[in-house]
């Protein structure tokens, strides 16, 4: 049977032919790549452009100056400028003073609608000047004090002054107050010294977020502590010195499994054991380091164990060569060439970590903490769970300071990230 050959011509016709839908095929599929990664940058632009949008106006706010008179008798009555002396003085009335000669309010009833102009943290201000610098004492200062969230929010545009009296937060007698000390230039929209400085409050004007910001630096500090030495020690063991037989296999298919828990359910498992049955404090730092210190042990492991993989067998056969002892060529040899990678996945693990809310609020990090914790075994809370927990308050202005604290929380997430990179090119080696 005589086989069919094609002419050359008809062949090259062919093959070109194939190659064209090739390159066609590959084309199609750069396109849709290029598009899937610009589809992707436009909702990420457009994510951020909303955070910073909402989350900017969070770091400035509405103050009022007054020229307030440093009375020692009456600010500190007591003469030891210990809290209860000045709590206890006439801090407010003197401030209220103040406010008053510059609006002249005419009866009690503006008197009492006056008052509600200035946030009720003026005495806390006041006190905080005379104990930083007690020369004050005797003179007549310029002072900025926070306004109430109801006029900062008027001020802002959000409490429309069209809108009948009886309809909104603000009357017209404050609204007449607020006009003249905007006309005598005492009213100014600058960088608030509450946001980075202050804790958790009820004033939305007084919020701030250095309570979580230094929780959530004292819980990854826990977290570190615990899951780094643990993950690592895990990973070498079980890629370098253990044995591959039913119960490591069992092992590693559990840490796999682990990785893909939701959080929660570490949340609980802490709530059962370090609450429940060991009796430690809720919202304490240390317990929510131990509780993220379990979520991110199985990413830390899986992470160093890729590692330690890629290191190539010739630089351990390279160093049983020479006379090295098993322990010598993993540590010698083997990790400070995988050191970077099993940082990197350390970081990234540390960055989960700290974005985590389920797991904090079960273990009750979720309080209202006023004071700044001083170690791990203060009360305190982290910056998701205090968004969580401005996000379900009904003032204006507490929308605000959370798109700032989102703004703060994602800053520190891409500086985690940003650090994990250098850190890989700064300690990765050639072989």
């Amino acid at each position: 049977m005589s086989k069919k050959f094609l002419k050359p011509a008809d062949a090259t016709a062919i093959v070109k032919k194939s190659i064209k839908k090739r390159r066609a095929k590959d084309s199609r599929l750069k396109l849709y790549g290029r598009f899937a990664i610009g589809l992707a940058t436009c909702f990420l632009l457009f994510l951020f452009y909303t955070i910073f949008e909402k989350g900017t106006p969070g770091f400035f706010q509405y103050y009022v100056t007054l020229d307030v008179n440093f009375d020692k008798e009456r600010i500190d009555p007591k003469g030891d400028l210990s809290d209860n002396s000045l709590f206890s003085g006439d801090a407010s009335k003197i401030v209220n003073e103040a406010l008053f000669i510059l609006i002249e309010p005419k009866g009690r009833k503006e008197k009492k609608e006056a008052k509600k102009i200035i946030s009720s943290g003026k005495d806390v201000r006041i006190a905080k000047m005379v104990k930083q610098n007690p020369n004050l004492f005797g003179t007549i200062t310029k002072v900025k004090f926070a306004l109430d969230d109801d006029i900062d929010s008027f001020l802002r545009g959000y409490i429309k002054r069209e809108t009948p009296e009886n309809e909104r937060r603000v009357n017209d007698n404050v609204i007449k107050f607020i006009d003249k000390l905007n006309a005598e230039g005492r009213i100014s929209y600058d960088f608030s010294d509450y946001i980075l400085s202050g804790s958790a409050s009820g004033n939305p004007e007084m919020a701030g977020i250095k309570g979580a910001f230094v929780g959530s630096i004292l819980t990854l500090f826990v977290c570190l502590l615990i899951a780094f030495p643990l993950g690592v020690a895990t990973a070498i063991y079980l890629e370098e010195i253990a044995q591959k037989n039913k119960i490591t296999e069992f092992i590693e298919v559990n840490i796999n499994n682990l990785a893909a828990v939701p959080s929660v359910v570490f949340g609980i498992m802490g709530l059962a054991i370090f609450i429940g049955i060991f009796g430690m404090p809720r919202s304490i730092p240390l317990v929510g380091g131990m509780v993220l210190a379990l979520m991110t042990l199985p990413t830390i492991i899986i992470s160093s164990r890729a590692a330690i993989r890629a290191v190539p067998p010739s630089v351990r056969d390279a160093a049983l060569g020479i006379g090295a002892s098993k322990l010598q060529t993993i540590f010698h040899h083997v990790i400070p060439l995988a050191m970077p990678g099993m940082l990197t996945g350390t970081i990234i693990g540390m960055a989960q970590a700290l974005g985590e809310t389920a797991p904090l609020l079960m273990i009750g990090m979720v309080a209202f903490i006023v004071d700044v914790p001083n170690s791990v075994v203060d009360p305190g809370t982290v910056l998701p769970v205090q968004i969580f927990m401005w996000a379900d308050f009904a003032e204006r202005m507490f929308v605000q300071k959370t798109s700032a604290a989102i703004i703060v929380l994602l800053t520190f997430l891409i500086s985690m990230n940003a650090f994990a990179i250098y850190l890989r090119k700064k300690l990765e080696r050639r072989w």
